[in-house]
């Protein structure tokens, strides 16, 4: 199966059925599946004895179709499936979910939607589905009704999902926490997006993310029309005022990171004009601008010239983004749309009312 971003108001696609793997184990065919069962993987397919090693079997992948639009997203279906796993062992805490299991018979089957109870940008439909992978224990049926990136209205249905009512209970909390606080992401993040349309100037986000779930909330930040800052401090050098402090100087800073570090990409903060000419001289890519004005920032734009691209930083608000804007800085770096986002409130709706009473 394949994906590809649908315009709101499109006709939904059709129901998709998920084959779900037990935890631990593998399909018939020997082909590598999405999503897990490589190497160190506790199943114990391909191990020379038949035996799985001493590993945790919840290790063993995803439906190979959700993989693969996990991966089409820019996610590692490995990781989502870990994230997933988590969830769910944490609500479960090595228990049952003792109301549902007491209140629900264990054949029930029901669909339940996903529904907006606000407007905002949905990201995080896909983690969903895996978070319900992971607890539900026959298969079930998907219905997809919009796409990460789509604005959503209140009351619009987003994702159907029919499975055994006890397998949808106890995933809803974990599915909606990771689906309401990506979606919350992205709706920030276009938010400030739609502020600079028109202009060449991009939101991005920086590395203030929450503990383990820095890949998904970097990919709501793509959901939301922003651009990624650096994924990790391995991926690129940000030279920052306790670097600069260490060194003894932003210019010495800058010579030791090419020094140790000579093809990689070297971002340098500064927070005054006169920082600038020396940090270029050095052959910076990127400079900084660390609680710039936007008076100040349009004289950092005249000085550079486009010798180095620009990121203003500290202090930005969505009211000032239109006037950084103007001064042509490349990037507005904003923590906010990670740290500090409010959730979008969705909610899952069982179709029959009287299997879903007594949720939390």
């Amino acid at each position: 199966m394949t994906s590809s971003p649908r315009t709101p108001g499109t006709p939904p696609a059709p129901p998709v059925e998920l084959t779900l793997l037990p935890l631990g184990s593998r399909p018939a065919s020997d082909e590598p599946v999405g999503g897990g069962c490589g190497a160190g993987c506790g199943c114990g397919a391909g191990h020379p004895d038949g035996e799985a090693p001493a590993l945790d079997p919840l290790e063993c992948g995803l439906d190979p179709d959700l993989a693969a639009l996990l991966a089409a997203g820019g996610l590692d279906p490995v990781g989502v499936e870990d994230v997933a796993h988590l969830a769910i062992e944490e609500d479960l805490d090595n228990g049952v979910d003792l109301t549902t299991v007491a209140t629900v018979p264990e054949t029930a089957v029901s669909t339940g939607d996903f529904t907006a109870r606000q407007a905002g940008t949905v990201a995080g439909l896909h983690i969903a589905e895996a978070v319900l992978s992971v607890v539900c224990s026959d298969a079930f049926e998907v219905e997809r009704h919009v796409a990460d990136g789509d604005r959503v209205e209140p009351g619009q249905v987003l994702l159907s999902v029919t499975a055994r009512t006890r397998d949808l209970l106890t995933g809803e909390r974990s599915a909606l926490n990771l689906l309401c606080r990506l979606s919350g992401i992205a709706t920030a993040t276009r938010a400030w997006a739609d502020a600079l349309a028109g202009t060449s100037t991009r939101v991005r986000d920086t590395r203030k993310t929450t503990p383990g779930l820095r890949a998904l909330e970097k990919y709501a930040v793509r959901c939301g029309g922003g651009v990624n800052h650096r994924m990790s401090l391995s991926d690129a050098a940000l030279i920052k005022d306790n670097h600069v402090i260490a060194a003894g100087g932003v210019a010495e800073a800058f010579r030791r990171v090419r020094a140790e570090f000579p093809g990689v990409p070297v971002e340098v903060e500064v927070d005054r004009l006169d920082q600038i000419e020396p940090v270029l001289a050095e052959g910076a890519d990127l400079l900084l601008l660390d609680n710039f004005t936007p008076e100040q920032t349009a004289e950092a734009v005249r000085l550079v010239d486009g010798r180095a691209e620009l990121e203003s930083s500290g202090r930005l608000t969505l009211a000032d983004a239109p006037a950084y804007a103007a001064t042509g800085v490349t990037y507005l770096a904003v923590g906010a749309l990670t740290h500090s986002a409010p959730i979008l409130d969705i909610g899952l709706d069982l179709r029959e009312a009287d299997s879903a009473e007594g949720r939390d």
